[in-house]
């Protein structure tokens, strides 16, 4: 391991300026950085410790469910405000990594984990996210585990956070403050598409600094739910997940939003989905007729194909049990 310089700061001001510096990487949980670090797939030659920063409230402003950046996962999953408005964050928390791992990790810092696969992890295959222009192993390679959406020439992998794919799909936005000050960001615009500079993954600008994720109460947000399927019960990425959120009145879903993980580059909105199910009855024929449009514009790789048929099963059954929830 080279030598890195650590700072641990008190207040967001002198987090903001200390990881303006290249090379700079922001800690607290850990549970992403430590083990990508020992891998050497990455080397910060500056680490700020933000863990004492006062940023783990959870609480209702308004309209919205604020999560502080470093709430840890655990208990914002064990949280009754969260467990009664957004279900889908909860399922999706609980299907994430160990007791263990969420006991420590921070909502922030798994939003903000590394886009990766076994190429990215290992040193001694090419990655164009670790080493820009050495290539793309995954490619010609395995790429079983690899994205069907949002792939370019330089990468096919796949967006790893499962609570990133219920804040997509409940519209939720992230509280931002950098050195211009603050501004508020979707989800859904924080991550980047590879294109051809995959080793930038985010849109946050150098020494910008995660302090809070705002969920909309919502009546479809009361009424949502995330499915993961995974190679083994726990402790894995998804093969392919989704998360559904429907309102619905009279007789007929006023507003769907689906998003998917597992299967895009970062996760992913299965809008052709929404929009067949919006006007239309909360009916199984409905449902499989949304499902059906869930691997529209998807490319699949030699490994991978099997994950068209497979998303489309998860949306279907996402549906099915989020339509019964009150």
């Amino acid at each position: 391991m080279r030598p890195f310089a650590y700072l641990r700061v008190s207040d967001e001001a002198a987090a903001v300026r200390a990881a303006a510096e290249p090379g700079a990487a922001f800690i607290a949980g850990g549970t992403d950085l430590v083990q990508l670090w020992r891998a050497g797939a990455v080397a910060p030659d500056r680490v700020i410790d933000i863990s004492r920063l006062p940023l783990d409230a959870i609480e209702r402003r308004g309209g919205v469910l604020a999560l502080g950046a470093l709430s840890r996962m655990s208990d914002i999953a064990d949280h009754p405000l969260v467990r009664s408005h957004c279900p889908a964050i909860v399922d999706a928390l609980l299907a994430s990594a160990s007791p263990q791992v969420r006991n420590v990790a921070t909502i922030g810092g798994n939003l903000l984990q590394r886009t990766r696969c076994s190429y990215f992890r290992g040193t001694a295959f090419p990655c164009n996210k670790r080493r820009p222009g050495s290539g793309c192993g995954a490619h010609a390679g395995e790429n079983r585990l690899h994205a069907i959406f949002g792939a370019s020439d330089q990468c096919v992998a796949t967006h790893a956070s499962d609570v990133a794919v219920a804040l997509v799909a409940l519209d939720a936005r992230a509280r931002i403050r950098g050195r211009n000050g603050e501004r508020m960001l979707r989800i859904e615009e924080l991550f980047l598409l590879p294109g051809d500079r995959p080793e930038r993954e985010t849109s946050l600008a150098a020494g910008e600094l995660i302090a809070a994720i705002e969920v909309p109460i919502t009546p479809w947000a009361r009424r949502s739910g995330y499915l993961k399927v995974r190679d083994r019960a726990s402790f894995e990425f998804a093969l392919v997940s989704a998360a559904a959120a429907l309102e619905i009145e009279d007789g007929l879903i006023r507003t769907a939003r689906i998003a998917a993980g597992g299967v895009g580059t970062k996760p992913w909105r299965l809008t052709a989905c929404e929009a067949a199910l919006v006007g239309a009855p909360p009916s199984e024929a409905t449902f499989r007729a949304a499902a059906a449009c869930a691997a529209d514009g998807a490319r699949p790789l030699s490994g991978n194909g099997f994950k068209l048929e497979l998303l489309r099963r998860c949306v279907l059954r996402a549906l099915s049990e989020v339509s019964s929830r009150r």
